[in-house]
């Protein structure tokens, strides 16, 4: 392991502590996952673009696309004003639709006049975080919540939301059918402050066969 990667999963022990005695099933998946992988993404426009690019499709359909996307803005990583010399044609020829067209030019546009606070993220709340960046066209609360975790680190973002997630607690805890909101804010209430971390976990489990087999029943 790196020392990168030594900083991140030290970073994350006091949360795995946490999840660990506070729900068992959860204890389980850590034990056959390992420690906390998750770390912060530097470029916060690469993390936007790719988070809107990636909306509605396969995660290698969007890998495809994202590629594609930053070639064009070669060298380097992209930056709003990088982007913001593509033609709708390049964009298009890339992979992306004109209503994704349509979303990363409001990002870019947006970038450039400065009303996308990215250099006070780490000040702001999470609350403050996502009232800036659902001005967006494109950009709603999923978006935002998969940016606090993934570009800004935030430890307690729990994205009831997605589809991933559901489905990991659907399974996890063996319940009939897909969970509406209630229901998963109830299961994660433990997981407070580090719902972040539990929902990375969730998303893990959906990539380990044979997993359900071998946790235990819920309230048992």
């Amino acid at each position: 392991m790196n020392q990168s990667a030594n900083l991140y999963a030290a970073m994350w022990r006091p949360a795995i502590r946490h999840l660990r005695a506070q729900d068992p099933i959860l204890r389980q998946v850590i034990n056959r996952v390992g420690p906390c992988q998750l770390k912060p993404k530097r470029h916060r426009f690469r993390t936007l673009l790719g988070a809107i690019i990636g909306q509605q499709i396969s995660t290698s359909a969007a890998q495809t696309i994202r590629q594609r996307v930053e070639q064009l803005a070669r060298p380097g990583v992209p930056t709003p004003r990088k982007i913001a010399k593509l033609a709708d044609s390049e964009l298009k020829s890339a992979g992306l639709s004109r209503q994704k067209v349509s979303y990363v030019r409001d990002l870019v546009d947006r970038s450039l006049a400065g009303n996308i606070h990215y250099r006070n993220f780490s000040r702001m709340t999470d609350g403050e975080v996502t009232q800036n960046l659902v001005q967006v066209k494109g950009i709603g609360e999923w978006t935002a919540q998969m940016f606090l975790i993934f570009s800004l680190g935030r430890q307690d973002v729990f994205p009831y939301d997605d589809l991933g997630i559901r489905n990991a607690i659907r399974k996890l805890y063996r319940l009939p059918q897909q969970p509406g909101k209630t229901t998963c804010c109830r299961i994660a209430a433990p997981w407070r402050p580090y719902s972040s971390v539990a929902s990375w976990y969730c998303w893990q489990s959906l990539k380990i066969d044979n997993i359900y087999d071998e946790l235990p029943v819920p309230g048992k």
